[in-house]
């Protein structure tokens, strides 16, 4: 009886995690073919699974697939065994090619999501606060009053432990009507020549959160993606209430993000990502996300003691140095410039900018 029931734990045991083994890691993203919109895993970056087609085709059980990715973050975890087969099974039938399965290159990428918030961090990195000293902020990021302030933290939202002698998070919105795909064009405004780029992580939430505390932020977020944080440098020209950051940041275009989204279990550690910037070549940005003030966990549970959060919304974690208004001489994107944020493990988010 004893030895039965050994055989019938290591049977469990197996079985667990058999089920939960994942042969074959992959990305999210929503893809154009034809006119027709759907669901993609991608695969090796070069491939991509129809997920509805692929459900339909293998055998196994048939869940009924979401057409919007907002539905299929929602319902990730019922629906994880079936794309883990899904994955695994495409993954060995590369060779053969299955109607499911298309070639990368012959899509229209999508932006992966359509988030109801946007939410990016404002100086998140030291050494940006620090390059960019003209916009008021001291070497420290912070202005003399805040300077003066800093033990008080932010009552209800922020609450400082003894000790952390960093600046308070900094939060906000970018309007979702700025996001375009990876290979859009981002286009610079008529009249708006100091347009900038900014390379950034995005959490992208899988559930609803409200007043999260930061040792559970990390159950609430569901994957990673990239956005280039497009901002006008060139603000107001009356400096009317300081920084306008609806002139700055929500252009039309300005909010590039994608290609794909990485679930967070195909991520080992999100704070140490290396991070760079490519404008027509040339390198511009290379950090690490490691270098971040507050962390991916801190930002989230700060976000969500304002307002509630929900699947599908993105949190952007703020750029690293190397920003084109930071330099003695401010270089800025132009008409034929391409640029390309690139973190690892999530992948390159590239985009042409063109002109008025």
């Amino acid at each position: 009886m004893k030895n039965l029931l050994v055989i019938m734990i290591c049977v469990s045991a197996l079985a667990s995690v058999l089920l939960g083994q994942v042969q074959e890691s992959f990305k999210l993203g929503t893809f154009e073919e034809h006119g027709r919109v759907f669901l993609g895993l991608v695969l090796r970056d070069n491939v991509v699974v129809d997920i509805s087609q692929a459900n339909a085709d293998l055998d196994g059980t048939k869940p009924i697939i979401p057409s919007d990715m907002k539905d299929l973050i929602q319902q990730y975890q019922e629906l994880r065994p079936r794309l883990y087969a899904i994955a695994n099974a495409a993954a060995g039938a590369l060779g053969s090619h299955p109607a499911y399965t298309k070639e990368l290159k012959i899509l229209k990428a999508r932006p992966p999501v359509a988030p109801g918030t946007i939410l990016n961090a404002a100086v998140n990195y030291a050494e940006h606060a620090n390059e960019m000293q003209s916009e008021g902020a001291t070497a420290a990021g912070l202005t003399s009053r805040e300077q003066e302030n800093i033990n008080k933290g932010i009552p209800g939202i922020w609450e400082r432990k003894p000790g952390d002698t960093r600046q308070n998070p900094y939060l906000f919105l970018k309007a979702p009507a700025a996001v375009i795909a990876s290979g859009e064009a981002i286009r610079i405004p008529p009249g708006r020549e100091q347009v900038d780029w900014e390379c950034e992580l995005d959490a992208v939430i899988g559930r609803i959160a409200n007043h999260v505390p930061v040792e559970r932020a990390a159950d609430y977020i569901f994957g990673w993606t990239l956005q280039n944080d497009v901002s006008d440098r060139g603000f107001r020209a009356d400096g009317r209430f300081g920084t306008d950051w609806l002139i700055g940041k929500s252009h039309d275009t300005f909010a590039p993000i994608g290609p794909f989204i990485v679930p967070k279990e195909f991520v080992k550690n999100p704070m140490k990502l290396s991070q760079k910037f490519i404008l027509s070549g040339k390198l511009m940005q290379d950090s690490s996300t490691e270098r971040m003030t507050h962390n991916v966990y801190e930002m989230v549970s700060f976000a969500s003691n304002i307002m509630t959060l929900r699947p599908g919304d993105l949190i952007s974690m703020g750029s690293p140095a190397g920003v084109g208004a930071g330099r003695t001489k401010p270089i800025f994107m132009k008409n034929g410039d391409v640029s390309a944020c690139t973190i690892e493990s999530i992948g390159t988010l590239t985009n042409p900018v063109v002109g008025p």
